[in-house]
């Protein structure tokens, strides 16, 4: 890469930029560029920002969402519901149902899905500490709020059953989210209708 470019700084910066999705070497160059053209200020706040979220930033040891503390400030909110969980696979889920402003419980973050074909089991993801927050009691409703795929499918199932003993209502979103549609892509009023019009898994399994 050295020989495109002048400065091994330059081609250094131009890789690491290049490592983020949906960024090729053009655009990767391009945002070198104007990062030369900015103050020094700018590059440096930049840098010191980036520094920060990989060295500084925590996962909630409740839920596992992203955190600036061990307990991220959902969790620790007394004006939210705490007897309902809704279950995500990732961060992006838990922003997105966020960004609809009509869900007000708790959250859980798989970190994944059961997906045997990418060799993906339910020890690989946050299964057991959700059934361990549930047996603590104070639960009434764990909501399913995973992408309509085969593999979100098989994950419900899964979970459902490790928490049949509990005496708790289940639900899956309704699904005015499409077949195959992933959760990021779904607009907040349709996502919105589908966690008020949310389904329970024994009605859903009939």
């Amino acid at each position: 890469m050295l020989d495109q470019y002048s400065s091994r700084l330059l081609a250094q910066c131009v890789e690491a930029f290049s490592q983020l999705p949906g960024v090729g070497q053009r655009t990767a160059l391009r945002y070198a560029l104007h990062l030369l053209r900015r103050k020094k200020e700018d590059g440096q706040a930049l840098a010191q920002s980036i520094s920060q979220l990989v060295d500084d930033i925590k996962y909630c040891k409740v839920c596992h969402n992203i955190s600036d503390t061990d307990i991220c400030e959902i969790c620790s909110d007394s004006q939210r519901n705490q007897s309902i969980i809704c279950v995500v696979e990732n961060i992006r889920g838990v922003m997105t149902i966020e960004s609809t402003g009509i869900y007000h419980g708790l959250y859980h973050v798989l970190g994944g899905i059961i997906s045997p074909i990418d060799g993906i089991g339910p020890d690989d993801v946050e299964i057991d500490s959700l059934v361990e927050r549930v047996a603590q009691g104070g639960v009434s409703e764990v909501i399913f709020a995973l992408n309509p795929t085969m593999e979100g499918d098989t994950t419900i199932f899964y979970i459902s059953r490790k928490l049949a003993a509990f005496d708790i209502k289940m639900t899956t979103l309704a699904r005015g989210v499409s077949v195959g549609d992933d959760l990021e892509y779904a607009d907040e009023i349709t996502l919105g209708r589908s966690i008020v019009n949310r389904v329970s898994l024994d009605a859903q399994n009939r």
